[in-house]
């Protein structure tokens, strides 16, 4: 019994993909154009697919899971379950206009020809804001569209919004905030369901490593139990006795986001020699 999974054969979301299976120790061959790979150390398949097909594979039972950007998946409206959102791949799916565009609200767009190639969301979000406007379905290279006088705005996903700026756009709503998620299709059987935890079990130790770092610090005997006090860990810091008599060796783990401030106190309060380590695996 193998747990089938569809990931992006190319595209933004490929490399983090694989990075991501490669991270939590499964192991394949690249699969070298084709669109089929399987793992050595894991029972599991990976196939290799447009990422605007994934929902639709993932809901028919082609394959078990898949990972899709989040646009996707609301845009396709397929019966699937997301099971954990990864962390990467972010962007923003928003509709932008001409530089020169007086914008004050999404009314400001009432009669206006929209460019976009996510047409449901874009459509849901007209109807919620009571705004009626012209939808224009296309393909690649939203963008250039009020360029060449299809549209008078965009609906289309950014990252930086460098592009929006080379072709004279600006943002000025965002829809959707999205990233990649992996789904499960809803009819998996009792063993598949045991190895889709398995490996969620290994991708939730992995994103917890992300956010955690492991650190060392050397403290005064004296300024031990404030030290100890400023550490969370994950039960409590572990201390031990250093050969210079008075010091003691204290380790920790920390959240990323509240890293420096805790940096900021441990030095204030005499920690000295601090190292800190990234986590590969963290098993709570």
């Amino acid at each position: 019994m193998k747990l089938r999974i569809a990931i992006q054969k190319s595209g933004r979301l490929n490399e983090d993909s694989v990075k991501l299976l490669k991270e939590i120790g499964i192991d394949f061959s690249s699969p070298n154009g084709k669109l089929k790979a399987e793992a050595s150390n894991f029972p599991l398949e990976l196939l290799f697919l447009r990422d605007d097909d994934i929902p639709q594979y993932v809901a028919d039972g082609v394959a078990d899971i898949g990972i899709v950007g989040e646009n996707v998946l609301i845009e396709k409206d397929k019966d699937v379950k997301i099971q954990n959102k990864l962390g990467f791949g972010k962007c923003r799916l928003s509709i932008a206009v001409e530089k020169t565009m007086q914008y004050k609200n999404a009314s400001d767009l009432k009669g206006k020809r929209i460019a976009t190639s996510y047409p449901v969301i874009l459509r849901k979000f007209l109807k919620k804001k009571k705004v009626k406007a012209e939808v224009h379905e296309i393909s690649g290279s939203v963008e250039i569209a009020p360029g060449i006088g299809l549209s008078e705005a965009i609906c289309d996903l950014v990252s930086s919004g460098s592009t929006l700026l080379m072709n004279g756009l600006k943002e000025v709503e965002v829809i959707l905030k999205s990233e990649a998620v992996l789904i499960s299709g809803k009819g998996l059987g009792k063993e598949k369901k045991e190895l889709l935890t398995k490996l969620l079990f290994r991708i939730e130790a992995n994103k917890k490593a992300k956010k955690n770092k492991y650190i060392l610090l050397n403290a005064p005997n004296n300024k031990l139990d404030k030290i100890v006090s400023i550490l969370p860990g994950m039960k409590s810091p572990t201390v031990l006795p250093l050969a210079q008599k008075g010091w003691s060796s204290v380790h920790s783990v920390l959240n990323e986001d509240d890293f420096w401030e805790i940096i900021e106190s441990l030095k204030a309060n005499g920690a000295q020699g601090i190292l800190v380590v990234p986590i590969e695996k963290m098993i709570v």
